[in-house]
């Protein structure tokens, strides 16, 4: 397909692995492979195996992109839990260079005023307390790295206006299912995407 349209194609090899070894084992692979982003499910995967797998894709020139598999099970509870906003701080804590963040509209959508909380919490390095955002105190991330939210989940492109109002052009906006879900099929959508 690359050579067909000229267009660079990629792939987020996941390095999801039941042990820290194997998980790094595939890193390296991936990037033999010359792919430049490794994905990894934080929470399925542990945040000490994370933060050893953000160590080194940062090293090697690897982006890392971080999926949120099981986030549910913990934070769309409304009598145990913990909000997203936990989860997104311990992410950033344990590196990352990119986040599913759901989105305010689409199939994952979500409260806006919510998400746009601990988008900033993600990304920004301060964030003032402002409880209707579900930001309970100021933090101040001094100089550890941002993460950059991703938006996903049935958007396509007639959700380009409000995504980038919501998220601004600090994101990344991914439009797998609203690609490949098209009434007219796979290259339709990819074409209107």
């Amino acid at each position: 397909a690359q050579a067909e349209t000229g267009e660079i194609k990629g792939h987020y090899l996941n390095a999801t692995a039941a042990t820290s070894e194997e998980m790094i084992k595939r890193a390296v692979f991936a990037r033999e492979l010359g792919v430049p982003i490794v994905m990894h499910d934080y929470l399925t995967g542990g945040f000490t195996a994370n933060t050893s797998l953000a160590f080194y894709c940062r090293d090697n020139g690897l982006l890392l992109h971080i999926h949120r598999a099981m986030h549910a099970v913990i934070d769309r509870q409304k009598n145990h839990g913990m909000h997203f906003r936990v989860l997104a701080k311990a992410l950033r804590m344990s590196g990352g260079d990119h986040i599913h963040a759901g989105t305010v509209v689409g199939k994952l959508e979500g409260e806006r005023e919510m998400t746009l909380g601990f988008v900033d919490l993600l990304r920004d390095d301060y964030i003032e307390k402002d409880r209707s955002r579900g930001i309970f105190f100021t933090q101040d991330w001094v100089s550890m790295p941002g993460v950059i939210p991703v938006a996903s989940g049935g958007i396509h492109v007639w959700h380009m206006p409000a995504l980038t109002e919501i998220f601004g052009d600090d994101s990344v906006l991914q439009f797998g299912g609203g690609t490949l879900g098209h009434p007219w099929g796979n290259a339709p959508g990819a074409v209107a995407n």
